[in-house]
């Protein structure tokens, strides 16, 4: 398939998908005019770089972590680093967890506000 239809089908923009090229997370065959032509298997590509940027990993940190994904490769320096990666994920996911439950107790004295009048600001301790 050419670029424009990986695009259209994973969502991506060409212009992502020529700088995951650039990065060598994504390959393409060539025509001899020069078009790129991606394989069924590049959509999948894609959508595993866009989660994994989604969560915060670099794009090095990608490359290094395709062959490990595509044929099972690995070292014990990729392990190591992929379980660093893993607990960055999950600091920033109770990071999150507790600015949403800091959000939820806005919300809740905000709507109480709303139907009595009574102040927004939590109480002082």
């Amino acid at each position: 398939m050419r670029v424009g239809e990986l695009a259209a089908r994973t969502g991506v923009s060409v212009r992502s998908l020529r700088y995951y090229e650039e990065q060598h997370l994504l390959s393409a065959e060539r025509s001899p005019s020069g078009q790129r032509h991606y394989d069924d298997g590049a959509v999948e590509r894609v959508r595993l770089i866009q989660e994994l940027y989604t969560a915060g990993l670099s794009s090095s940190t990608i490359a290094d972590l395709i062959p490990c994904v595509e044929d099972g490769r690995a070292t014990p320096a990729l392990l190591t680093r992929l379980t660093a990666e893993r607990e960055q994920i999950d600091k920033r996911l109770t990071d999150l967890q507790a600015a949403r439950d800091r959000l939820g107790t806005v919300i809740t004295a905000a709507t109480r506000n709303m139907h009595s009048g009574t102040s927004c600001r939590p109480p002082v301790s």
